[in-house]
């Protein structure tokens, strides 16, 4: 999956060492420039990304993962991070097509006649 928002929020950097060696996660909240902006936090793992990309204000694309795992009757959901980038970096979508994946508004035409005013004065045919 992939979503495109302004970084508005840094956790901080969490470190440790495991059987595999040192290890490293950030989460970021990211804010969508939607009609109705939502606001998601998102986990990256180890080197997947590029800690100056991660700075508030910056506007980035994260393709990332949703996993769910249960734990005492609960289930938490994480999405991780696996490619963040600037959000002019790279836009794979061709010239002129509409990046939000929603289709252009297609117009449309009424033929006269089909739709007459009933004899109450209303203007609506139901």
């Amino acid at each position: 999956m992939e979503i495109k928002g302004k970084v508005v929020h840094l956790m901080p950097l969490q470190t440790g060492e495991g059987k595999n060696g040192t290890w490293k996660k950030q989460d970021f909240v990211i804010e969508t420039d939607a009609q109705y902006p939502k606001k998601v936090c998102i986990s990256a793992w180890g080197d997947k990304f590029d800690e100056n990309l991660l700075e508030i204000g910056r506007e980035i694309n994260v393709s990332f993962d949703v996993e769910s795992r249960e734990y005492n009757t609960k289930w938490y959901t994480d999405l991780k991070a696996w490619k963040i980038e600037s959000a002019g970096a790279s836009n794979n979508t061709p010239s002129g097509s509409n990046s939000s994946g929603s289709l252009p508004p297609v117009p449309i035409s009424i033929p006269s006649g089909t739709f007459t005013a009933d004899d109450n004065g209303g203007d609506l045919p139901f």
